[in-house]
């Protein structure tokens, strides 16, 4: 069986899971392809023999369309998830699910009314062997009961177009995925530290920022955003427990001695340090459509996660701790 797809955006992550879904995975074909640039469309089209349709919504009709991935602008993501559930194909969307909240409760409301699963949500780290290591420690009980959780999100820079808000929005929103899976707990209060900006950087933008997290389980969670730290791309995360600690593992690279140094490479960018985990992420989801039973990041967690953005983002520009009600979540999305 393959599992036909249309692909709504073909910039470049859309360009990135076109090649994985062609050269990596196994039982999938792209079939059609949509984007604003048509040029742009038409270009990677015919590398993979498949049709450029006018628009996002044509894709998702295409009768030889079975799934349909979103990697179009953040903004148009709800209009063509909630068309997929209409359709009633799979969907995969990359994050965010939806730019409002109220949104996202659209979506899932959507997807319960329909019956089925259908949205999966591109929160790729729950992929990553490394979080995937930290989650079975954490379940086992070996280090007790989670206490602390201290994480790191660092970029070597990003464009001018990079705002204060995407410190939340386009990049803490992962670690706010990442947390509430590895704890199986929901976050409950939020807040956000401005220290001394760093001198490499657009005058517009705070940089770095610490967020502050308390989940309804009483663990608290320090998270640094760095987004100009100069030197790489780097992503750490510890979980400290009554017993013990588990510590996330930095990607694997040979250790250098030379000129009386000791020394390793440092990633440069998201697409190397977690390649691996987005190849697992589609391989996965192209199984669970031929399964029958989508398992990964749902529209409920892609809900979740967009409120606790929003309240982050809050924070920020209050000053203030902002506390929010655990949602309680549907008996739809409790497997």
């Amino acid at each position: 069986m393959t599992i036909h797809i249309g692909v709504i955006g073909t910039g470049m992550i859309g360009r990135d899971h076109i090649r994985r879904v062609t050269d990596v995975v196994t039982g999938a074909q792209v079939v059609a392809v949509t984007d604003i640039d048509v040029e742009r469309a038409k270009e990677i089209a015919s590398t993979i023999d498949a049709r450029v349709l006018p628009t996002g919504h044509d894709v998702i009709n295409d009768p030889l369309v079975d799934a349909v991935v979103v990697t179009s602008w953040g903004p148009t993501h709800a209009e063509y998830v909630l068309a997929a559930i209409a359709a009633g194909k799979p969907v995969f969307c990359e994050k965010p699910l939806a730019t409002a909240a109220e949104d996202g409760l659209r979506i899932v409301e959507a997807e319960q009314a329909f019956g089925r699963r259908l949205v999966q949500v591109g929160f790729m780290r729950r992929y990553d062997a490394g979080y995937r290591a930290m989650k079975r420690v954490i379940d086992s009980g070996e280090i007790g009961a989670p206490l602390l959780m201290h994480c790191v999100h660092r970029n070597q820079s990003v464009p001018q177009t990079y705002h204060s808000d995407m410190a939340v929005q386009d990049t803490a929103v992962h670690e706010i995925d990442i947390i509430r899976w590895l704890l199986d707990d929901d976050i409950v209060s939020t807040q956000v530290i401005t220290p001394r900006r760093t001198a490499n950087r657009f005058g517009h933008l705070q940089d770095p920022q610490v967020m502050l997290f308390e989940t309804s389980g009483g663990v608290r969670i320090d998270l640094e955003v760095f987004v100009n730290c100069q030197y790489g791309y780097d992503i750490q995360c510890e979980t400290v427990g009554e017993t013990g600690t588990v510590r996330l593992p930095d990607p694997a690279d040979v250790w250098l001695r030379s000129a009386g140094q000791l020394r390793t490479g440092v990633l440069q960018d998201w697409q190397q340090r977690f390649a691996a985990a987005f190849d697992r992420e589609f391989t996965e989801w192209v199984a669970s459509i031929a399964d029958g039973r989508l398992c990964g990041p749902s529209a409920w967690d892609g809900y979740a996660t967009a409120l606790i953005s929003d309240a982050t983002t809050e924070a920020r520009h209050t000053g203030r701790v902002v506390t929010l009600a655990r949602p309680d979540r549907p008996a739809f999305y409790a497997t």
